[in-house]
């Protein structure tokens, strides 16, 4: 078999989405209507694997100076292969891109792994093509995860949050409506809280959702004819992740959060495996945010671990003599 790489241009554009859709580990954020979004942010240097004239594989990724990186604008990344590919496969594949790089004069490649619970079957081919490629693991995030088929149950503390909300009659609708959320809670609370604004502007999001109206959903929370919070969810086939979430300054007293979430959770996501809180980190990893990370622990929510690495371009040579 002959191995060949390919930098994705946008003849490719239909191929490269086609391969996504029936990967066994890539999800919609890997899409090119998704990562298009922000083509003006960075210098897309994504790539495609072909065996003969078969795309066995693509590396969504861009370039600074003489490195690669897995896409800063996806939550992950690392090679997407389909349902067929073997562990052999991905090694000689991967010594090829490579050695593809080296040539290119790249001279690292660094990467952010798809965590686990996005795979639709074991996908862990390219973590151990990692490790016998000499890649060095430079960041650790932690995620709390529900795992829907073996809950643990909510703590005495959110369970009466959740009383109090419904008390406190609240109303959850789900809705397209991103701007309201985005200018009277998300916007406000993010630039008083951390100085920063959101990752996608409401015009953003919202072309987004059109493109992926099933992958991207938004619920909002009213005390009466007011929003007091609200949520934006990516969904994959196996995964309900807020993207966004956010109350305003009653939502202790109110209850509101802790009153969407157990809808959510018990509710509109009940049959996705997992339910995924996201990072509580800060400073690459090395920090965590306590009280974030005990409010999604006291939903049942435990650690599974985000891993990130680099790899001198020149290890290609480290691939050739891992097969016996």
């Amino acid at each position: 078999m002959k191995y060949s790489v390919v930098k994705y241009s946008e003849a490719y554009f239909s191929e490269w989405n086609h391969f996504i859709s029936a990967s066994k580990n890539g999800t919609f954020l890997l899409d090119r209507n998704f990562m298009e979004y922000h083509s003006d942010r960075f210098e897309d240097y994504s790539l495609m694997i072909f065996e003969d004239k078969t795309l066995i594989s693509v590396l969504p990724a861009h370039k600074i100076n003489d490195d690669i990186y897995s896409h800063w604008g996806l939550t992950y990344g690392g090679l997407i292969y389909n349902e067929k590919i073997k562990l052999t496969t991905v090694i000689k594949a991967f010594g090829v891109l490579l050695e593809y790089l080296y040539g290119n004069n790249i001279t690292k490649l660094f990467v952010k792994l798809i965590p686990v619970i996005y795979h639709k079957y074991p996908s862990d081919e390219f973590s151990y093509t990692l490790f016998v490629a000499g890649a060095s693991l430079i960041r650790k995030d932690t995620m709390s995860i529900i795992d829907n088929r073996n809950k643990l149950p909510f703590t005495k503390t959110r369970r009466q949050s959740i009383r109090r909300g419904d008390k406190n009659g609240l109303i959850i609708k789900e809705e397209s409506e991103f701007e309201l959320f985005w200018n009277k809670i998300l916007i406000p609370n993010l630039y008083s809280r951390h100085d920063v604004k959101p990752v996608h502007s409401a015009k953003e999001i919202i072309l987004l959702q059109q493109k992926f109206p099933d992958n991207i959903r938004h619920f909002n929370v009213y005390h009466g004819d007011k929003i007091v919070a609200g949520t934006t969810v990516f969904i994959t086939d196996t995964v309900a992740h807020p993207q966004y979430i956010s109350g305003n300054q009653d939502k202790n007293e109110l209850g509101s959060l802790d009153f969407l979430y157990d809808h959510l959770i018990n509710e509109v996501f009940k049959d996705k495996n997992y339910f995924d809180f996201g990072i509580s980190n800060e400073a690459q990893g090395r920090k965590l945010n306590e009280g974030l990370l005990f409010w999604k622990e006291s939903f049942g929510a435990r650690t599974l671990v985000h891993d990130f690495y680099e790899v001198e371009t020149s290890n290609f040579k480290m691939l050739d003599n891992v097969l016996i």
